[in-house]
């Protein structure tokens, strides 16, 4: 399963940009990876998982803005078409089995 964050945050003020960091660095602790500016991605290994990151979510939201989140198989993310540019190559966009040790 693969969880997918899309965000847009206010940064106007100090306050909002700390903010900004904060979830965004709280993202990368999690273990996401950006996939865009805005848009972050983390494998989870089953449902179970991915049902406690959706948790986590929900309890470390920002005050302010727009987070959505969009859960998606691993062989539904392997189909994205890239129209302009092309695949990270540090992201996992494989149906295939790992083994993460």
């Amino acid at each position: 399963m693969r969880v997918i964050v899309f965000f847009d945050l206010p940064i106007l003020t100090k306050k909002e940009r700390r903010q900004y960091a904060i979830f965004r660095k709280y993202l990368l602790e999690l273990g996401f990876i950006m996939v865009q500016k805005s848009v972050y991605s983390k494998i989870t290994l089953n449902r179970t998982g991915m049902e406690t990151v959706l948790r986590s979510l929900r309890h470390n939201k920002p005050p302010s803005g727009n987070v959505q989140i969009l859960t998606v198989s691993e062989r539904q993310y392997q189909n994205i078409e890239y129209l302009v540019g092309e695949s990270q190559k540090e992201v996992i966009d494989s149906a295939d089995r790992f083994v993460v040790i």
